[in-house]
């Protein structure tokens, strides 16, 4: 081939690691749902942007680390997950966000929780 032509074939994508794709399909929904949050319940969906951040930031981060500091990032996002779901549940109790679409977000961060845990506890 000739250096000035093109290649013919398209870059390859890499794939994410599963826990990673869950996480941010998890985020994506809890920032969508966040948004749509007005009057009084704006600081707790405030809430819900941070931890949803969280939650695939630290997994990632921690993919790029190794011993303890991976584990940390790893317990990290656990963590922000777990606090994730807590402000759905009360957005979603106080009607903010419609449960459905709560219920939705909370299954995924069910996942993610369960991969984490299994990242942080090795058999």
């Amino acid at each position: 081939m000739d250096e000035r032509e093109a290649p013919t074939h398209a870059p390859t994508k890499p794939t994410q690691p599963p826990a990673q794709a869950k996480a941010l399909q998890a985020a994506a929904a809890a920032l969508a749902l966040a948004a749509t949050v007005k009057g009084p319940y704006r600081p707790l969906a405030e809430q819900v942007i941070t931890a949803a951040a969280s939650v695939p930031a630290n997994l990632v981060e921690g993919q790029g680390r190794s011993g303890r500091d991976r584990i940390y990032h790893w317990q990290v996002a656990y963590a922000s997950a777990r606090e994730l779901s807590v402000h759905l549940e009360l957005l979603a109790g106080a009607e903010a966000v419609p449960r459905p679409a709560a219920q939705q977000v909370l299954a995924l961060l069910d996942e993610v929780r369960a991969m984490l845990w299994r990242m942080t506890h090795p058999r």
